[in-house]
């Protein structure tokens, strides 16, 4: 048996003190009837003795009180065990969401799968805190939120071709990222992450230098790397999300993205920076599902995911015994209940009939005289 809240059965106090205060009413009734007369005579004057009756009223409102502070201490008992997931993770998703994102060395596409693998992860990541910044050239943010669903909407429902500004500003959209945990008063106290999922190099900003201060600031930076140096054609998507051909320079030639080894450099000095982890894309899959198996493992061994007894409530029992006490003593009286009997006249005697006789013949005379 367990409590939650134990510190109300202190007020079972309570019920003694009912209990004190009803013998000092009886001690007191008795001195009263002492001063007023001889207790034998006044006694002979009641029609019934009320004490013992009394004494079964305080009894019951002695018991329904204790039982309302057992009830207040919400009483419970072990019913199983369920796993708690950790509360205390902030995951800040930020995809790359330029045109190059449509080649499809990874099937369908390089940015269908990537946000394919990212509802997946946090689906799985249950109980922590997400917030998603997709980019191409200017970044734009969802704040953090517990409704992962929500995080997964915001993504999907984007595409390369809903984006402004082209380009790939990759330290734009981390400093994005970052701001998005400062904004959250929460956000300091939480195990905090930054996933950036990205197939490019930032030729304008400087992403390892954001990297080194979000690392400073003990927030954990992994990137995941699509593509590679061999070069892919880029689809042309159409408005309604069809191949309309393939993306050309202004010279007629296949437009193509590779990532130079100076990318490769760039991307592994901001995992670095950040004291995460680089992931490339290897075998058809973006890698994303490898940082998701990590944080899923670290999330039950180190971050607080922990096995807690589940208790059931059984408050409501004592609670419907006190109720039930003082209904009871509502019917328990001073005094047993009366009960009238109606009253039978006495047998006639013999005079008594011979009277009766007597006048019924003087009434009979009378008649007939008349």
């Amino acid at each position: 048996m367990n409590f939650a809240h134990p510190w109300f059965l202190a007020g079972t106090a309570l019920a003694l003190l009912v209990g004190a205060m009803l013998l000092l009413g009886g001690v007191a009734h008795g001195r009263a009837v002492a001063r007023f007369g001889d207790p034998e005579r006044v006694r002979a004057l009641a029609t019934g003795d009320p004490a013992k009756r009394r004494a079964w009223r305080g009894v019951l409102q002695v018991a329904a009180v204790a039982l309302a502070f057992i009830a207040a201490a919400q009483p419970q008992y072990g019913k199983g065990t369920r796993l708690v997931p950790a509360t205390n993770v902030d995951i800040v998703i930020v995809l790359d969401y330029s045109k190059s994102m449509y080649a499809r060395d990874v099937e369908p596409s390089r940015i269908f799968r990537a946000k394919l693998e990212v509802t997946r992860l946090v689906r799985d990541l249950e109980g922590a805190r997400f917030a998603a910044v997709a980019f191409a050239g200017e970044p734009m943010g969802f704040p953090l939120t517990a409704d992962g669903a929500a995080i997964a909407q915001f993504l999907r429902q984007l595409d390369p071709n809903d984006m402004p500004v082209g380009g790939t500003a990759i330290a734009r959209a981390l400093e994005q990222a970052r701001e998005l945990l400062q904004r959250d008063p929460k956000s300091a106290d939480h195990k905090r992450i930054i996933l950036l999922v990205t197939d490019g190099e930032d030729l304008e900003g400087d992403p390892v230098a954001v990297a080194r201060t979000i690392g400073a600031e003990g927030t954990t930076l992994h990137v995941v790397q699509i593509g590679g140096r061999t070069p892919e054609r880029i689809p042309d998507i159409g408005a309604d999300g069809k191949i309309a051909g393939w993306r050309t320079d202004r010279e007629g030639h296949p437009l193509t993205t590779a990532l130079t080894p100076e990318g490769e450099q760039q991307l592994a000095a901001v995992a670095e920076a950040g004291h995460g982890e680089l992931v490339r894309a290897e075998k058809g899959t973006t890698g994303i599902d490898k940082i998701a198996a990590e944080l899923k493992r670290q999330m039950k061994s180190e971050l607080g995911e922990k096995v807690e007894t589940v208790y059931a409530d059984v408050y409501y029992y004592p609670l419907c015994l006190a109720i039930l006490l003082l209904i009871a003593e509502v019917f328990v009286g001073d005094a047993p209940r009366r009960v009238f009997v109606r009253a039978t006249p006495p047998p006639a005697t013999k005079a008594q009939h011979r009277a009766r006789r007597a006048l019924r013949r003087v009434k009979e005379a009378r008649d007939a005289t008349s």
